[in-house]
């Protein structure tokens, strides 16, 4: 099982690895960096931002250049590493894509009907894998409008090994940063970042969102957050819908514990806003879109530092 992580000091920061994509030749799983005092008690990640495909992989696609591009949020890494650039938050980026496994999937949520193998589990239908059935589990199996991604089937020791170097450091990685920078705040934030196709407007809506806030319909983060959220981005002139489509996935489930000081909060961002027409290549609107929500971040990220000071205050009177 790849849990260990390695470690690379430079400077005042903190860079730190681990997993693997599929044996050492294709590196870590994940990457994390941080400054080595934080201005703010945020973690920026992007989960969805892998593009490390081994060969084997891009061999089993039936389309690998059609499937990458729909199932990744295409250079959402750009976006997470300029943010944290500009705020010093600690930034958290996926590199094993997300055709291969989906960390904002439970292990769970597998379609088994894609899986072969003896040790494979005997599974009837269930509100558990009901996504995966739908085609985008834990590993996709199908796009709307495509088909099948894959030319056959998943061995179940592959799968399990994808959990093991995948899904299961960089969760566990994750969680510990959360609590360390909790500790030392009384408060952590996770900003998920995540980018979506371009949106319809709804008939009760006068623009279509460029940018959908979810927080699990208030599960995940303090509602403090997503109203300063809201403040900000309307303020810079930018539609946001709230929870619809997007409500956010298995990360804010497994990393939130409000009622421990941890929070999180899924932001995504419409691609046509950063990226060329094609939805493919970085546009001239990457520094600009960066830029706002490095701004976004500071607000968030001074509103968690204070329900920190009130927690531990709180604890304090007790």
């Amino acid at each position: 099982m790849a849990m260990v992580f390695s470690k690379h000091n430079q400077d005042d920061s903190r860079r730190e690895s681990g997993g693997r994509v599929a044996g050492d030749a294709h590196g870590p799983a994940f990457s994390f960096i941080a400054p080595g005092s934080m201005p703010l008690p945020v973690i920026v990640a992007a989960p969805h931002g892998g593009r490390v495909y081994p060969s084997k992989v891009l061999a089993e696609m039936r389309d690998p250049e059609l499937s990458a591009l729909r199932l990744e949020d295409r250079y959402v890494d750009l976006l997470a590493s300029r943010i944290a650039r500009q705020t010093g938050t600690g930034l958290m980026v996926a590199h094993a894509p997300r055709a291969m496994l989906d960390l904002n999937r439970s292990r769970e949520d597998v379609d088994w009907g894609m899986i072969i193998g003896e040790d494979k589990p005997m599974v009837r239908n269930s509100q558990v894998n009901r996504r995966a059935r739908s085609g985008l589990g834990l590993v996709p199996r199908r796009l709307p409008g495509f088909g099948e991604i894959w030319r056959s089937a998943l061995p179940r020791r592959e799968l399990q090994q994808r959990i093991d170097n995948i899904h299961r450091p960089y969760h566990a990685f994750l969680t510990q940063e959360l609590e360390r920078i909790r500790d030392r705040w009384g408060a952590a934030l996770l900003v998920d970042l995540h980018s979506m196709p371009p949106l319809r407007r709804s008939d009760s809506q006068t623009r279509a969102p460029k940018v959908v806030l979810g927080d699990r319909f208030g599960a995940s983060c303090n509602g403090g957050l997503i109203d300063r959220a809201f403040r900000f981005l309307e303020g810079q002139g930018y539609s946001v819908a709230h929870n619809r489509p997007y409500a956010g996935g298995f990360v804010l489930d497994r990393q939130s514990s409000p009622s421990r000081g941890i929070h999180a909060v899924q932001v995504e961002v419409c691609r046509s806003t950063y990226l060329d027409d094609r939805m493919a290549e970085p546009s001239a609107g990457l520094g600009p879109m960066a830029k706002m929500l490095a701004g976004l971040v500071r607000e968030l990220g001074a509103e968690t530092a204070r329900l920190g000071d009130d927690g531990r205050f709180a604890q304090a009177a007790e």
